[in-house]
């Protein structure tokens, strides 16, 4: 939640992917034509593979899309990894199958893989427009866009009240104008994604001085900042628990941020059945941003299991039986 995006890292993150490629192996993970032979064996449909990133709402995501399908008939596992810049290579290969995306984040990922960093734009408040350019950069990677929902989530950035206060600020035009020293808390992703540290530097003259990679919207990254040793965390719109670090929201009042909605992403080839989409399309049609904001609640304020939030909602729902 989003966190969320964009541009590819370098050799450092290639190594990565690499032993991420040997860990799915080594772990059990199948080949792409593994996947592709043994779909009918044992009676099911085959396994699917649920890609999750390292925050909250993407986990939670990655539950319910896992049980949704497991209630249509495939064997499902959740695949934790760190980010979009491990994942994306991974749905590529076939080494998962599906993910919860973010529409104009995915699109500029792709864009800024494809085109460069420097790309024009192709993501923007146009929903429709956004997932058209999403379709044509992910198309040739072997990737399926599925259809769009409702629920909407963007990047925020939050201070604490009584930062805010003291430098009156409201906007992130405001934090800028106030030319202190910030150290922001996020991924580490998020020195080279051009709506992260890029984007607050070039479009709201920010400065900033250092990352703490604490994670996108972790306890431990509001806490920094709650502490006084981070002024700025990268977090989410539907981030449910600012309140209790006493942290509030920076308006983007220059729009840097696009609306993210919610959709499946699959890899083609290994998950492009019918019947996947249909079922994720069940969830996607009754998915809500403040479904997005409640289910982080749950997990983050209330301490309960991705997995156990995941299938109450679904439940709630009437999209699974048990």
């Amino acid at each position: 939640m989003s966190s969320k995006s964009r541009v590819a890292r370098t050799a450092l993150v290639a190594g990565t992917v690499i032993a991420l490629a040997a860990g799915l192996a080594a772990c059990g993970g199948e080949s792409l034509e593994d996947k592709g032979g043994s779909k009918n064996k044992g009676g099911g449909k085959g396994e699917i593979v649920v890609g999750s990133a390292g925050f909250t709402e993407s986990k939670v995501l990655a539950e319910i899309y896992s049980k949704i399908l497991n209630e249509a008939g495939y064997r499902t596992r959740v695949q934790a990894l760190a980010n979009r810049e491990l994942y994306e290579p991974a749905l590529e290969k076939g080494q998962i199958d599906v993910v919860p995306e973010y529409s104009s984040t995915l699109a500029e990922f792709l864009n800024a893989k494809q085109n460069g960093p420097k790309a024009k734009p192709v993501a923007s408040s146009d929903i429709d427009n956004t997932v058209t350019a999403l379709k044509k950069l992910a198309e040739p990677r072997g990737l399926k866009v599925l259809s769009v929902g409702e629920a909407t989530d963007q990047n925020a950035f939050a201070v604490t009240k009584e930062f805010a206060e003291q430098h009156k600020l409201k906007t992130l035009s405001d934090l800028g104008a106030s030319k202190q020293k910030i150290k922001l808390a996020s991924g580490e992703e998020c020195e080279s994604r051009p709506f992260c540290k890029p984007g607050l530097e070039k479009t709201y003259g920010i400065d900033i001085a250092g990352l703490d990679p604490k994670g996108v919207g972790t306890p431990q990254s509001k806490q920094a900042v709650k502490d006084g040793t981070d002024q700025l965390v990268l977090t989410t719109t539907t981030d449910a628990t600012l309140d209790n670090f006493g942290l509030v929201l920076l308006q983007d009042d220059k729009k840097l941020q696009n609306a993210d909605n919610v959709l499946p992403v699959v890899n083609a080839k290994s998950a492009g059945d019918k019947e996947i989409e249909t079922a994720l399309g069940k969830l996607t049609a009754v998915l809500t941003t403040k479904d997005l904001i409640d289910l982080n609640r749950k997990v983050d304020a209330e301490r309960l299991k991705p997995a156990d939030v995941a299938q109450a909602y679904l439940k709630s729902k009437d999209l699974i039986k048990k």
